[in-house]
C-alpha cells in the first residue's frame, strides 16, 4: 500500500480587489485557507505537513478554527456552512444553509456556542448569527443595504458583533439575542475587515479609503485613527492584531505589510516598521491577507505567494512559499542529482520543488503566457502553449534562459523529445506530425488520421504516433522523413498519453476508455493488458527508473502502479490522490512515486509497504 510521504500544497485562492481570509490555531500553529472547493490545513512551523477537506460542493471561501480548536467551520459560495471535527477523518457534525448567496466572513463566539456569518444575499439578509449545533437564529442584523465583507464577535463578555461591508458603514449589535445598536460612518469607501482585539476592550476597521480606525470595543465609540503620514499607499485589505492587543498588522494593494504600536487607550496607531514583500513590483505582489498567530506573522499576496515573518525578529528576510492555483497539468522530474521536480499549471506559473524540502522557487516564464505542454531533456526544456508556437528554452542553473521560438502552423496536442539527442523532437498537431530539429522545422508530415498523442523513441530512429481511431502507428525516422512500420489495434477509445520505458525495451500506451497497455518493443505482443481497473480517462502514465513499474493518473483521482511480469489485478491503488483528477505523474526513483492533480496540490507518495 503506498502512503503520503509529503504535500506541496496549493496556494490560496485570491481575487482583485478582495482581501481573502485566513485563520489560524493558536494551540497548534495551524493555519487554514480556502483553494477551490478545498480547504487547506497547513502547519507553519513544517509547511510540508498539510491535509485537506473536500466535502465542499461549491468553492469555499473561509474556514475558522472553534476556539477550543476541536472544530472547524468552513462556508462556501452557495451560503452554506459545514462545522466539522479536527480529528477522526474530519466527520461532520453539522450542514446550515445560512445565506441566499456568498459567505464572506464567519467568526466564532469565545464559548463556541454561537457563529456569525455574513455575506451576499436577496433582500436585507447579509448577515446571520446562529447556534452552532441547532442552527436557530440568535438575533436581527438590520441596517446594511450591500454585501458584508467582514465581522467580528467580541471575544469576551459582554457580547458584541460588528459587521462591515460594500456600503461603507461599520454596524455595531448588541446581544444576545443580538439587535441594531449603531451604525458607524466614518469610512468613505468600502470597508474591508474588521477585528476586535484578542481582550475585547477595542476593535479596528480597515477600509479601500487607506484608513484604520480603532474603537472601544464595548461601546463602539471611537478611539482614534492609524497614523495618516506613514500610511497605506492603496486599498487595505486586511488586519490583524498581535497576541497582546498591542499591535495590528495590515496588508494593502500598495504591495506593502506594516506593523503598528497601538496607545493602550486606542487614541492612535504609530508606525512600528513597514514590511515590504515587493519581489518583481508586478499586480500580483498586491497583499490581499494577513494572520498574526503566536510569533507567525503571515502575508498572502494576490499571486498565492505567502510570506513568513517572526514577530521577534521582523528584520530578518521572510520565508516564502508558494505554489499553484490551478490544475497542475505538468509534471516532470528533472535529470539532477537533487532530483528537483518542475511543475507548470495551465495560467503559466511553472514552480521548483525539491523533495524533502518542498518549495525551491518560481521560474521566471515572461517569455511564453499559458501553458499547455511542456517536457524537459538534460540541459532545456520544450513548451507549448494554445498558440501554434513550439518554445525551445535551455535550463541555466535553477532558471530558464532565452527562448528560442518555433512556428508548427497548429496548435500542438503533444511533444516529445528523444532524451539522448535532446535536439530532436516531434509535435503532434491534429492533422500530423512536425518533426524538430533545434529550433527549426525539419519537416512537417501530414496523416490521414486526427492525431491525438506522438512518442519519439531515445535514439530519435522511431516515432509512435497515436489516434483519435484508438490504433498506435509505428514508424521509422530517417532524417526528415519517416515511414509507417506497423499499426498495432487494441485500444477502444483514442489514445491519450504514449511513453518508452527507461531501457527502451517496451512502451506503454492509454486512452480515453481507461484502458492501458504495455507492449514489448521488438516484437509488438502486448506484455501486460487487462490494466483496466482505472473508472474514467487515463491522463498520464509514468515508468519507474528500472521499468518494472508502470504507474497510471486518471480522471477519476487515482493513481494506479502495476508491476511488469505480474497480472494487473495484483496491482496498487492511491485512491482520492487528487480532488477533480490526476493530471500529472513522474518517479523520482522505484519506490517513490509524484503525482499532481485539478486541486492545484503535488503529492510525493512512498511505494514501500509499512
Amino acid at each position: 500500500m503506498a502512503t503520503l510521504l509529503e504535500t506541496y500544497s496549493c496556494a490560496p485562492s485570491t481575487e482583485r480587489g478582495r482581501g481573502i481570509l485566513i485563520s489560524g490555531d493558536t494551540k497548534s500553529n495551524n493555519i487554514l485557507y480556502c483553494t477551490g472547493r478545498s480547504v487547506i490545513i497547513r502547519n507553519l512551523e513544517n509547511p510540508l505537513q498539510v491535509s485537506v477537506y473536500s466535502e465542499h460542493a461549491y468553492p469555499v471561501t473561509v474556514a475558522r478554527y472553534s476556539p477550543n480548536g476541536e472544530w472547524i467551520a468552513s462556508a462556501d459560495v452557495s451560503g452554506t456552512v459545514r462545522i466539522w471535527g479536527t480529528r477522526n477523518e474530519y466527520v461532520l457534525k453539522n450542514e446550515f444553509r445560512v445565506l441566499s448567496g456568498r459567505i464572506d466572513d464567519l467568526q466564532w463566539s469565545f464559548d463556541g456556542m454561537r457563529i456569525v456569518a455574513c455575506g451576499d444575499g436577496k433582500g436585507k439578509s447579509f448577515v446571520r448569527a446562529f447556534m452552532w449545533d441547532s442552527g436557530s437564529t440568535v438575533g436581527d442584523f438590520d441596517g446594511h443595504s450591500r454585501r458584508v465583507l467582514s465581522c467580528a464577535f467580541k471575544p469576551t463578555r459582554p457580547f458584541r458583533i460588528v459587521t462591515c461591508g460594500e456600503d461603507f458603514l461599520a454596524n455595531f449589535y448588541d446581544g444576545p439575542p443580538f439587535k441594531f445598536n449603531m451604525s458607524i460612518r466614518d469610512h468613505s469607501n468600502f470597508v474591508n475587515c474588521v477585528r476586535f482585539s484578542p481582550d475585547g476592550n477595542k476593535f479596528i476597521t480597515v477600509s479601500s479609503d487607506r484608513k484604520g480606525i480603532i474603537y472601544d470595543g464595548k461601546t463602539g465609540n471611537k478611539l482614534g485613527e492609524l497614523s495618516p503620514e506613514d500610511g497605506h499607499k492603496g486599498s487595505i485589505y486586511a488586519v490583524s492584531w498581535s497576541p497582546d492587543s498591542k499591535q495590528v498588522l495590515t496588508v494593502s494593494a500598495d504591495k506593502s505589510a506594516k506593523v503598528w504600536n497601538i496607545v493602550e487607550d486606542g487614541s492612535s496607531g504609530t508606525l512600528h516598521k513597514t514590511l515590504s514583500c515587493t519581489e518583481s513590483g508586478e499586480v500580483e505582489d498586491m497583499l490581499v491577507g494577513c494572520l498574526w498567530l503566536n510569533d507567525f506573522l503571515l502575508t498572502i499576496s494576490l499571486g498565492g505567494r505567502t510570506n513568513l515573518y517572526s514577530a521577534k525578529d521582523l528584520d530578518k528576510s521572510p520565508l516564502s512559499i508558494c505554489g499553484h492555483m490551478k490544475n497542475v497539468t505538468i509534471l516532470t522530474l528533472l535529470k539532477k542529482s537533487e532530483k528537483m521536480l518542475l511543475t507548470s499549471s495551465y495560467d503559466g506559473v511553472i514552480i521548483r520543488w525539491i523533495p524533502g524540502k518542498g518549495y525551491a522557487g518560481k521560474v521566471d516564464n515572461k517569455q511564453f503566457g499559458l501553458i499547455k505542454l511542456l517536457v524537459a531533456g538534460e540541459d532545456g526544456v520544450i513548451a507549448s502553449g494554445f498558440d501554434n508556437k513550439v518554445y525551445r528554452v535551455p535550463l541555466e542553473g535553477d532558471t530558464l534562459g532565452l527562448a528560442e521560438t518555433v512556428d508548427v502552423g497548429s496548435q500542438p496536442k503533444d511533444l516529445s523529445l528523444a532524451l539522448d539527442h535532446p535536439e530532436l523532437a516531434i509535435v503532434a498537431v491534429e492533422s500530423g506530425v512536425v518533426l524538430l530539429k533545434g529550433a527549426k522545422v525539419l519537416s512537417t508530415v501530414k496523416l490521414d488520421f486526427i492525431v491525438t498523442t506522438a512518442a519519439l523513441s531515445p535514439d530519435g530512429s522511431e516515432a509512435i504516433v497515436g489516434g483519435q481511431d484508438g490504433k498506435l502507428r509505428i514508424y521509422s525516422v530517417s532524417g526528415d522523413t519517416i515511414t509507417e512500420q506497423t499499426v498495432l489495434e487494441k485500444h477502444r477509445g483514442a489514445i491519450t498519453v504514449i511513453k518508452y520505458s527507461p531501457d527502451v525495451t517496451m512502451f506503454a500506451s492509454a486512452d480515453l476508455n481507461r484502458e492501458a497497455v504495455v507492449w514489448d518493443r521488438a516484437s509488438k505482443e502486448v506484455k501486460l493488458n487487462n490494466m483496466l481497473f482505472n473508472t474514467a480517462r487515463i491522463n498520464n502514465l509514468a515508468w519507474s527508473p528500472d521499468s518494472t513499474l508502470v504507474a497510471t493518473g486518471s480522471l477519476d483521482t487515482c493513481v494506479i502502479i502495476y508491476e511488469v511480469g505480474k497480472p494487473a489485478s495484483s496491482r496498487r491503488t492511491i485512491k482520492g490522490a487528487h480532488l477533480g483528477g490526476v493530471y500529472g505523474l513522474t518517479f523520482i526513483d522505484h519506490d517513490r512515486v509524484v503525482s499532481s492533480g485539478e486541486d492545484g496540490c503535488v503529492r510525493l507518495w512512498s511505494l514501500i509497504s509499512e
